[in-house]
């Protein structure tokens, strides 16, 4: 039997020739049949294992076809939708077509995909130093591991929030190493006028802010700006304690030398301490202007001064006493200087009391009289006033008594005004009197004493002043009805118009024709003095009262034949 080539082999021939061998063996039909039946169950299997292979593959094919569908979508959704790769549209044909078809834009989503992750790591890694730096977790140079990016985000709008909030960190970061450059001079600053170590004072907040090192490396950290910001802080407060001990040493320094008369060639040593005293801290910028060494080298000058001074006790204590006497003088307080005198020369010269004891408590005396004065200022000013619309009152009370008072002489018109004013001035005396009376017993239920000006009790000037002045205005009613009376007639049949006196200044003439108004007040004021009204006072203002009320008739009579006999007589306001 020839065995043909495997080429031309098939199922048909090789059954022929299995037919030809059973022939030949002798096989019955009823092996025959079972062998067959075993090849066709043989066929059948084989049949089945290359339909499962083929099943197989094409599932495995439709998997990656799907898983490709699906990291398609996601990286189409990580990469957002402004991403440039075109997504591939045949979306029919078999299988291996369609996936060749997604293959190269995976590749090219893939690939952009690294590089967006790059350009976060870049962004993050950035963003994660710099707040590392603010928070002081991290020193100015020193490198972070690789930040964790979140691969399901990677869209352009999420890159630009990082690189947002990286823009905002880095213009944080440039404001603080400028904030920290200020400090550093304010210190340096700072040190130089104290005469401190700047190196160690700065090294001591963070050893990167030495002026060798960059600023770019220097400690940009929140605890770095708050311990340079006490530091500053501090100084500032040093500067101040020590301007102001430095500015009470020079005034020390310089009322001793006024009290000594110190010649100028020896205060001139010190002019690098009084040159200062009444600068401001901001003014004081020189080197070494508020060193200790030159606060304690006051201090001991001040000290040795103070040690003269006491051979000058006498000397200092009677100026004390001089300014006590001038203040109780401008207060118009009458103390006894000459005794006070005497008993301070009979104190130093015991030298039972320690100078400088006599002078504190000469300077606590005026202290409280400069106190006591205060008190008594607003009451004094308006006793000022008052005083002061007296004499305007007293000199309206001349001008109205005299008779070319409206005559065309040189300075009339300016006569004319300051009466228009005292006439104003004198209307508002009562009120004044009445605000002054009302402060002054304030006063003295406070203070449960009485208000003595130069030695006489204000409030009885006031009562005898108001007492002259009801007597004065009961003067001026009684001439008033009297010159009513008499002055009838004329007014009812005169109506001559070449007389034009206004009704204004008959109620000037009437009101302010007083008698003897400057006389009362001088007499309230001199005669509260002595406590009564002297008898020579009396005469005197019986007499002014007469020659007054002689000129007023005159001057009533004029003016009456100006007003209309329908018209009253005006009263006086």
């Amino acid at each position: 039997m020839t065995v043909t080539g495997t080429s031309d082999l098939t199922c048909g021939s090789l059954l022929q020739q299995l037919q030809r061998v059973w022939d030949e063996v002798g096989e019955s039909d009823e092996d025959r049949d079972k062998i067959l039946l075993q090849l066709d169950q043989e066929c059948l299997d084989v049949y089945k294992r290359k339909v499962d292979q083929a099943t197989h593959s094409r599932d495995s094919l439709i998997q990656s076809l799907d898983d490709s569908k699906i990291e398609l979508a996601r990286l189409l959704s990580a990469l957002g939708e402004k991403t440039i790769v075109r997504t591939p549209e045949k979306s029919s044909g078999t299988i291996k077509e369609q996936l060749a078809a997604i293959a190269p834009t995976l590749d090219q989503l893939n690939k952009q995909k690294a590089e967006r992750i790059d350009e976060f790591i870049d962004v993050q890694s950035q963003i994660e130093k710099i707040c590392g730096e603010i928070a002081g977790t991290l020193e100015v140079g020193d490198q972070v591991g690789p930040p964790e990016v979140d691969e399901e985000d990677l869209s352009l709008e999420k890159l630009e929030d990082f690189r947002s909030q990286l823009q905002e960190l880095q213009k944080e970061k440039s404001n603080r190493q400028q904030k920290v450059l200020d400090y550093v001079s304010t210190v340096h600053e700072l040190c130089t006028v104290l005469g401190l170590d700047f190196f160690g004072t700065v090294t001591e907040v963070h050893p990167s802010l030495d002026d060798s090192i960059d600023v770019h490396a220097k400690s940009i950290s929140d605890e770095t700006l708050s311990k340079l910001d006490q530091t500053v802080e501090a100084l500032n407060q040093d500067k101040k304690t020590r301007l102001h001990k430095l500015q009470e040493l020079a005034m020390q320094l310089s009322d001793l030398w006024n009290l000594m008369e110190t010649p100028k060639e020896e205060r001139s040593f010190f002019d690098h301490v009084t040159c200062n005293i009444n600068s401001t801290v901001d003014e004081v910028t020189s080197d070494g202007a508020l060193a200790l060494d030159l606060i304690e080298q006051a201090e001991v000058e001040v000290e040795r001064l103070d040690q003269l001074k006491s051979s000058k006790m006498k000397e200092i204590a009677l100026k004390k006493q001089s300014e006590l006497e001038d203040i109780y003088t401008n207060a118009h307080v009458i103390i006894d200087s000459k005794s006070a005198r005497e008993k301070l020369m009979i104190i130093i010269d015991g030298g039972n009391v320690e100078p400088s004891e006599l002078i504190a408590d000469m300077d606590d005396q005026i202290v409280r009289a400069k106190e006591e004065a205060l008190s008594r200022k607003d009451i004094l000013d308006k006793v000022e006033r008052w005083m002061s619309a007296c004499d305007e009152e007293s000199w309206l009370e001349d001008y109205n008594q005299d008779h070319n008072r409206y005559s065309s002489s040189r300075g009339a018109h300016l006569n004319l005004k300051r009466a228009e004013k005292a006439r104003i001035l004198c209307n508002k005396i009562p009120a004044l009197v009445d605000t002054l009376v009302a402060k002054t017993r304030a006063w003295e239920e406070e203070r449960d004493t009485s208000f003595m000006y130069d030695g006489v009790p204000l409030l009885a000037m006031l009562d005898e002043y108001l007492m002259l002045r009801q007597e004065r205005e009961e003067e001026k009613r009684r001439l008033r009805d009297q010159k009513k009376y008499s002055a009838v007639e004329p007014v009812i049949t005169d109506h001559s118009p070449n007389k034009t006196l206004s009704t204004k200044k008959v109620v000037g003439i009437k009101s302010n024709g007083t008698p003897n108004g400057p006389t009362n007040r001088r007499l309230s004021v001199n005669g509260g003095t002595n406590g009564t009204r002297s008898g020579s006072g009396t005469k005197e203002r019986r007499e002014s009262t007469k020659s007054s009320s002689a000129s007023n008739s005159v001057a009533l009579a004029d003016a009456a034949s100006c007003v209309s006999g329908t018209d009253p007589v005006p009263n006086s306001p």
